[in-house]
């Protein structure tokens, strides 16, 4: 038995919740998989997880070793990136998440100028909605738009954005331009709608903290649509303002009740604490940070603009 293969089974099994979804992570036979596992078991003599029929769960010895497997892994992964170079040239794979619109729109074209600036790096960018634990995941950087939670995790602020409500010139000289968030509810909307309506929309002025309900006249699943719709002059919309930017300075759509603006969020660039940090983390950080921070002082001024206007 490998035992390094079969810990980082075991892990992925843990993780996963099932042996079926380590086989896919791992891509090797489901009987593989549970043969690592159960051999692994023999070995220590100790009963590691519980199959229920929803999902596998550690014992408690079993978490146990599940968190000294993932040290000795780690460690085993720093001792292999040290002997292939990786702490004196730029090289090897990096893992990358970032929200999806954001990502398509922002982070994605500024990995194609790194790519092209250092051809040993590859790079696996990840764009989903979905908050993911970088250790877990085996992230390398993340970039979050919004507050962050306590953690030990290393941030740097590159720049921030804010929710923008918006429609098209034509659709606020039919239908006049509200000056309040009161005003709305007797206004066409456009909802972004994932899988649970969202008609709740939040504002902030000088007198407070304002929330109201939408009734939408069209609902959509991704933000691209939703300006899209707003383009159109189907309504108006609430989107974050890295979304509504280019539309804005191109004069397809107007930002209205700025001075009700919920506050700014950052964004910001995350990894992991390392004791050696590898130089295509160091490389990419590098990279990416100035770049992304004038793309988001850009967006600021297409406002600022506006305003001016």
């Amino acid at each position: 038995m490998d035992r390094f293969e079969a810990m980082r089974t075991l892990v992925a099994a843990v993780d996963g919740g099932s042996l079926s979804a380590a086989s896919r992570m791992l891509s090797i036979p489901l009987p593989t998989v549970s043969r690592r596992v159960a051999d692994l078991e023999a070995l220590l003599g100790s009963q590691l997880v519980v199959r229920t029929s929803r999902k596998l769960l550690p014992t408690e010895a079993g978490a146990a070793y599940v968190a000294s497997a993932r040290r000795v892994l780690e460690e085993l992964a720093e001792a292999e990136r040290a002997a292939a170079g990786e702490y004196r040239t730029p090289r090897g794979e990096l893992l990358v998440t970032a929200p999806i619109m954001f990502g398509k729109m922002h982070v994605a074209p500024i990995v194609h100028e790194f790519l092209s600036a250092y051809p040993e790096v590859t790079v696996r960018l990840v764009l989903s909605d979905k908050v993911m634990d970088l250790a877990e995941s085996h992230i390398d950087v993340a970039v979050r738009i919004g507050k962050l939670p306590d953690s030990a995790l290393l941030a740097r602020r590159v720049g921030e954005v804010r929710w923008v409500t918006c429609a098209s010139a034509a659709y606020l000289e039919r239908r006049g331009v509200p000056v309040s968030p009161n005003e709305l509810p007797d206004h066409e909307c456009i909802a972004f709608e994932g899988l649970e309506p969202w008609r709740d929309w939040s504002f902030a002025g000088t007198n407070g903290e304002k929330t109201v309900v939408i009734r939408p006249r069209y609902s959509v699943n991704t933000a691209d649509a939703v300006i899209a719709g707003a383009v159109a002059g189907l309504g108006i919309a609430c989107v974050m303002s890295y979304q509504a930017a280019e539309s804005i300075r191109a004069g397809a759509l107007r930002s209205i009740l700025d001075a009700w603006a919920p506050a700014s969020m950052p964004v910001q660039i995350v990894h992991a604490a390392r004791q050696h940090q590898p130089l295509k983390l160091r490389a990419f950080l590098e990279f990416v940070a100035p770049r992304l921070q004038r793309r988001l002082d850009s967006i600021g001024k297409v406002f600022q603009a506006e305003r001016a206007g």
